[in-house]
């Protein structure tokens, strides 16, 4: 079955073989075995009415998007509705982890004559949850700062009053049976106490930036055993947050540290044009961390010339058990692809057809199967996706280096990218030979609207190699600024604090920040237009230069700017 109203991945996905999908990395993520029913993102005109009458489950999302829970016998029923308008699967996020306030401008606007906290601005958090009982999360009563708490693994809400509830329990397990939402990897709440803890815990000393504010959290859902949030979730944690905001109110800055690197990474995905969508509704702002990958090697890039072949090495380490490659060219381009095996033998030239394509590589690790897919342009974006899935026949994938050949046949700009999947996936030894660094932002950190922030190191005013950097592959600049992301002291989930490293950790101080530029502007009736993109200027604007760049914008801390002290 080959839909033009699915994308690619989700067109492969159904057409594999049940154990293909259950050995690749992407194409399981989505689909329930048991129900034999796919969780897919939709984005639709008018009313899912006539998609629910067919006893289907669903979710209506802000601005004409949606989540389904679709048998796969009725995919191709539901893509017949002309309200339906595309499909695709949901993919796995991953977070972005690898004295910083001192290095931030937080002081002078917290403690001098502006006397800012993020009283009456809301900081949402999506991420792995938050330690409640952390007593940077409460007041100096005891009571919570936080208004909601959606566990999304629980499928429960809990309200201000449930939260206060357990918090007055004689200990924290009797408390823990009213609100049972655990932060097992206390990411979260690291995160959230970067924004908006206010150092409780610490006598004041590590006050996050909006100190005053009130908090929504949503504990992102992990439906797999490796426990892996998916974009499916985030969708509707960003929709639960901003519709909570509205229904309060209040203005809401949202952080978001997760991301994967599925996708053109040009901002055309459902993910990111849904939040693009979000960014206009209410009063929000939205920021996202640039993700830690670009150090690892999972990028390579070039321009195709006519008469010249492009040869890209892909070093394959032992004991992969699985490895996907996506090449995004543009449509109008024509060139064709060839494999060839770490044994010298070729598979391909591959065929520019609808439908999968398999091959098969023995080596001594054992067959490995070879999925190719030739996606088309969908409406919302004019490239073309060449999708290859390695799946072993036993356990591992054959090792090695791989070779992928581009030989042109007609070329009009000649650009390709290729990524690999997160190195969270990956053996460090699995990796680009001759990689790019740039345009390894995750996604959703692509999107148009969302601040997108990569980190530095405070301790020596110097880019941190394991951001994310840019531009896009349409050469749209981002990051949009930087902040500091290594050795940061944030709150630990249990009590404490730890060390925190990586741009999940940089992005909570923009979003503070946001919420202390909003309370300024909304709150305190300075400027009741003071949300959206006009925040993201005011933080370009108010921030200065890293030392060493010559030029900007530049693709590591993006347009001219950087959070740091004066």
């Amino acid at each position: 079955m080959e839909d033009q109203k699915m994308e690619n991945l989700l067109n492969l996905a159904v057409d594999a073989t049940p154990e293909e999908r259950e050995k690749s990395l992407d194409l399981e993520t989505g689909y329930d075995p048991q129900e034999k029913t796919w969780e897919v993102i939709v984005r639709y005109s008018g009313s899912l009415e006539e998609v629910f009458a067919l006893g289907i489950r669903g979710e209506e999302l802000l601005g004409g998007y949606g989540i389904l829970w679709v048998p796969q016998s009725l995919l191709p029923a539901v893509s017949n509705f002309p309200q339906i308008e595309y499909m695709e699967k949901p993919k796995r996020l991953f977070f972005a982890v690898n004295q910083a306030k001192a290095a931030s401008c937080f002081a002078g606007v917290q403690e001098g004559g502006l006397g800012l906290s993020g009283a009456g601005v809301l900081v949402g958090i999506l991420d792995s949850g938050i330690d409640y009982f952390h007593r940077d999360f409460r007041n100096e009563d005891g009571s919570t700062r936080i208004l909601f708490l959606w566990d999304q693994v629980l499928e429960q809400i809990y309200d201000e009053a449930q939260i206060n509830e357990a918090l007055n329990a004689p200990a924290r397990g009797e408390g823990q049976v009213t609100v049972p939402s655990v932060d097992v990897s206390g990411h979260g709440t690291a995160v959230a106490g970067i924004a908006a803890g206010n150092g409780r815990d610490s006598g004041g000393l590590y006050r996050g930036a909006a100190y005053g504010s009130s908090l929504i959290v949503v504990k992102l859902g992990t439906a797999q055993a490796e426990g892996f949030p998916r974009t499916t979730q985030l969708m509707r944690a960003l929709d639960f947050v901003l519709k909570k905001a509205v229904e309060l109110g209040r203005p809401i800055a949202v952080n978001i540290s997760i991301g994967n690197t599925y996708g053109s990474h040009d901002g055309t995905s459902l993910l990111e044009t849904f939040m693009d969508e979000a960014a206009g509704f209410g009063r929000n702002v939205i920021v996202v961390g640039s993700g830690n990958e670009g150090g690892s090697a999972g990028h390579a890039s070039g321009v195709l010339s006519e008469g010249r072949q492009a040869e890209i090495l892909v070093s394959v380490a032992p004991y992969e058990t699985s490895l996907s490659v996506q090449l995004w060219k543009a449509y109008a381009d024509q060139f064709r692809v060839t494999l060839v095996a770490p044994s010298g033998e070729q598979l391909g030239p591959f065929s520019e057809t609808l439908g999968p394509q398999r091959y098969r590589y023995r080596s001594a690790q054992g067959e490995t199967r070879i999925l190719v897919y030739y996606g088309k342009p969908s409406p919302y974006s004019r490239f073309q996706e060449i999708y290859l899935d390695f799946i072993p026949e036993q356990t591992y994938i054959g090792s090695g280096i791989w070779r992928i050949l581009l030989e042109p046949v007609k070329i009009l700009s000649g650009q390709y990218d290729l990524w690999l999947p997160s190195h969270n996936l990956l053996n460090p030894s699995t990796r680009f030979l001759g990689a790019s660094p740039d345009t390894t932002l995750t996604i959703p950190s692509t999107a148009g609207k969302a601040i997108t922030v990569g980190a530095y190191d405070p301790s020596y005013q110097s880019y941190a190699q394991f951001s994310g950097r840019g531009y896009t592959r349409l050469n749209q600049v981002k990051p949009d600024l930087a902040a500091p992301g290594t050795n940061i002291t944030a709150p630990a989930a249990g009590g404490g604090y730890e060390r925190v490293t990586g741009t999940s950790f940089a992005a909570p101080f923009v979003t503070g920040a946001a919420a202390l530029i909003m309370e300024w502007g909304i709150v305190k009736g300075n400027d009741p237009f003071l949300y959206g993109e006009k925040v993201k200027a005011y933080l370009q604007r108010g921030a200065r230069q890293l030392p060493g760049f010559e030029t900007w914008p530049n693709p590591q801390l993006g347009d001219n700017v950087i959070i740091v002290s004066s």
